[in-house]
């Protein structure tokens, strides 16, 4: 996949996300390795709407989260996404504030992780062969330090099941490639509905 590719991909994921009520306002964060060594990310700048982002938009960064292409600004949330590259072994990483990942991250944060057994779209996620497997989606508290969370993930993230959330904030998945981490962004945002409606909509008593 050529650079020009690759950012064309990447806008029209991120128009995916928008479209479906994923990502709305400037929420989110979205990536691509362009190289590894050095690290270069291909991302979205911070404080742009992803439904109306262009390719001509779109910033370069390297392994110290420095702009050296494009003239927007890296998100904080940057630091997250070269972790994952680095030790996860991402080839992209996708972000998104769905109401479903931001209401559950909440309601589970204190069990830390939401789970599913049973589930045939499990399969969807890298390493899971059958739907007669328990997947937990790991839960972190939020926090606006993402340089320090990123240090503190840098081991766990390898045991992960591509995704993870942040109580409150939302979800992050990565795959090998953008098209990995499209799949897994769209299984888990479909799980996340299935948990949803499984526990009573997780509304209060009234």
């Amino acid at each position: 996949m050529d650079g020009h590719t690759m950012h064309d991909d990447l806008i029209n994921i991120m128009q995916l996300a928008y479209n479906r009520g994923w990502t709305l306002g400037t929420g989110g964060n979205f990536s691509a390795v362009l190289q590894r060594d050095p690290l270069h990310l291909l991302m979205a700048p911070s404080g742009v709407d992803k439904g109306t982002v262009k390719a001509d938009d779109l910033i370069v960064v390297d392994q110290q989260g420095t702009v050296i292409q494009g003239e927007g600004k890296a998100s904080a949330e940057t630091a997250l996404h070269r972790t994952l590259a680095l030790h996860a072994n991402a080839g992209a990483v996708l972000h998104t504030h769905s109401p479903y990942a931001t209401v559950l991250s909440l309601h589970f944060v204190s069990q830390g992780r939401v789970s599913w057994e049973g589930y045939e779209m499990q399969k969807g996620i890298v390493g899971i062969n059958t739907h007669d497997t328990r997947l937990e989606l790991p839960i972190l508290p939020n926090t606006q330090d993402m340089t320090t969370l990123g240090q503190n993930i840098t081991l766990p993230c390898t045991d992960w099941p591509y995704g993870l959330l942040l109580a409150g904030h939302g979800l992050y998945v990565w795959g090998r490639n953008l098209f990995e981490a499209k799949r897994h962004l769209e299984i888990y945002e479909f799980l996340l509905q299935v948990k949803y409606l499984e526990t009573g909509n997780c509304l209060p008593s009234q």
